[in-house]
């Protein structure tokens, strides 16, 4: 299947301060915000539409593996081009962001080379934001 521009996905998860959410959603990570109440926010998360609801985060485990490392499931993110992983990583390192995994390229030289990075928002929630040369390389195998 291939991304389509008429389809969006949409994920709505629980945070618990929507001043809070604001700022990392929308002050570090650069999406725009969209419409609000006093219990929820939506963003524009890099085309998609995120909806942060005041509740309790999900629980997470750090038990999916990525080559020595264990990260955070679920999770949830977004696949960038690379050119636009590398200013996303720069921002949110110039953040001082507590990665989970720091930016860092996974089967370098391989099919489905790959640039992948962990945080969590200040919620918990994980978030892992992958980076690729082009979109055909995405399902590269």
């Amino acid at each position: 299947m291939t991304q389509s521009a008429q389809s969006v996905f949409h994920f709505a998860f629980n945070i618990t301060n929507l001043d809070e959410a604001r700022r990392f959603y929308g002050d570090v990570l650069g999406c725009k915000e969209g419409r609000s109440t006093d219990t929820w926010v939506d963003f524009d998360f890099f085309g998609h539409q995120i909806s942060l609801h005041l509740g309790k985060p999900f629980e997470t485990a750090r038990t999916g593996r990525v080559g020595n490392a264990m990260v955070p499931m679920p999770h949830f993110g977004i696949i960038l081009l690379l050119p636009d992983w590398r200013a996303l990583a720069d921002r949110l390192t110039a953040a001082n962001t507590d990665f989970v995994l720091a930016p860092q390229v996974r089967f370098e030289g391989e099919p489905g080379e790959q640039w992948t990075m962990f945080f969590t928002d200040p919620f918990g929630n994980p978030i892992e934001v992958k980076g690729f040369k082009s979109w055909e390389a995405v399902y590269a195998h």
